[in-house]
């Protein structure tokens, strides 16, 4: 708290940052943001199910609960490992080096080879028997060189994928090392859908792409309405008559359909999502600023320019954009929320991001069949309650905003701030 003459040598930004630290539902808005960032950005590293698209598949595993859990085998794949750099892994996943996991109901070890009753969920299990040689559970084998089984000398030999070298190992130790290293509980703890995918994952990897085509729509839809509506509200004539006329036809046209058309030509697919959905936002932004700059083109300051011999571009983007900066805040957080609503309603169509592409709408489509299920309707909740925490954040941000940066409310608060 300062003396009113020490509030009004402060720029307006940070009474504007001042009012909207003080708007509670606001903070939980960037809060909500915040965390969906991290999570976006961190991706795959800290996704239960680290393969590309968090699509591994486990189909005994299929439809079970929040909070499930099961003993898992994983068998070893006879190749090399391919081993990526963490920001590889972040953004694009990892392949795992080890075979679809098995659900496991219980195991015995038999001479060199461990016997695993495969989950069923019925009571009795009643699983299928299966063998695995414990040596090929463990290590990458190259099948094409001889596997010496010394069970009397409780040994065995055998030759590992990118190495000559005859490997010896003791059976006891294998086995130790195969319970320790290859047998894991693994929990769900959202469940799984129907193919014995992660939930948890899938909703995780879900928020990248609902973020990406906010961000990715937003910029260009500010980058085509800002360069329209400059230059029409600035020029005015002829030149705005022709911006208006295509803005009034793009506006007379609903949005969900242009995207829908516009997807079509472009093809099915994430990145066309983004350009479609970008294409079809920038009229709002062309008309608020329009509107703008012809209020701003009368000013003193835009007449001493004119005077001084700036140029047009000069004067449009040095002078006059950076004055209307404040309504273009609040416009893009709104439209980050309607890409996010348009996003989910065309995956949801099915002419979004593609599967398996984890995304909340093509979640919801794919699960709506069990909201009238006893036990399954959280499988479509889960996507829309996401859809809906992530809309209403951006959309509480964009009224703190429009309150913070309310030129007669800052004024006040440069008066008597506490």
């Amino acid at each position: 708290m300062g003396t009113p003459k020490e509030n009004y040598s402060k720029s307006l930004s940070y009474f504007a940052w001042q009012r909207l630290r003080r708007d509670k539902l606001a903070v939980a808005g960037m809060i909500v943001i915040g965390l969906s960032l991290i999570i976006s950005f961190l991706g795959y590293i800290i996704t239960p199910d680290s393969s590309p698209d968090a699509n591994m598949q486990v189909l005994q595993v299929g439809l079970k609960p929040p909070g499930f859990d099961i003993d898992m085998l994983l068998v070893r794949k006879n190749r090399a490992s391919e081993h990526v750099n963490i920001f590889k892994k972040m953004f694009m996943g990892e392949v795992s080096d080890y075979e679809v996991p098995k659900p496991i109901h219980q195991y015995s070890f038999e001479g060199n080879d461990i016997v695993v009753e495969e989950y069923t969920g019925n009571t009795p299990n009643n699983g299928t028997e299966l063998r695995f040689n414990v040596a090929d559970v463990v290590y990458p084998i190259n099948l094409n060189l001889p596997v010496v089984n010394k069970v009397d000398a409780g040994t065995i030999e055998f030759y590992v994928i990118g190495s000559n070298q005859k490997m010896k190992k003791n059976i006891k130790e294998l086995r130790a090392t195969l319970i320790k290293d290859n047998i894991v509980k693994q929990k769900f703890l959202l469940g799984t859908d129907r193919s014995g995918r992660d939930m948890l994952s899938r909703l995780m990897i879900g928020t990248r792409i609902s973020l990406m085509v906010g961000l990715i729509s937003v910029v260009i839809s500010i980058v085509i309405g800002l360069v329209l509506g400059a230059i029409g509200g600035y020029f005015r004539g002829w030149v705005d008559d022709i911006i208006m006329w295509l803005i009034n036809v793009v506006w007379s046209i609903p949005t969900l359909l242009l995207v829908i058309a516009i997807t079509l030509v472009l093809g099915k697919g994430t990145w066309q999502v983004f350009v479609a959905v970008g294409l079809t936002m920038w009229v709002d932004v062309a008309r608020v600023v329009r509107g703008q700059i012809l209020s701003l083109r009368e000013q003193e300051f835009i007449e001493a320019g004119r005077a001084l011999g700036y140029s047009h571009t000069r004067l449009i983007f040095g002078h006059v954009l950076p004055n209307i900066m404040g309504p273009m805040i609040v416009i893009a957080a709104a439209n980050f929320a309607n890409a996010i609503l348009i996003e989910a309603g065309l995956s949801f169509l099915g002419i979004g991001a593609q599967p398996p592409t984890p995304s909340w709408g093509a979640m919801i489509n794919e699960n709506r069949g069990y909201i009238l299920v006893q036990g399954g309707a959280y499988l479509a909740i889960l996507p829309g309650v996401c859809i809906m925490i992530m809309v209403l954040a951006f959309m509480l941000v964009g009224n703190g905003l429009r309150d913070a940066i309310d030129t007669k409310a800052v004024d006040d608060d440069a008066g008597a701030f506490h």
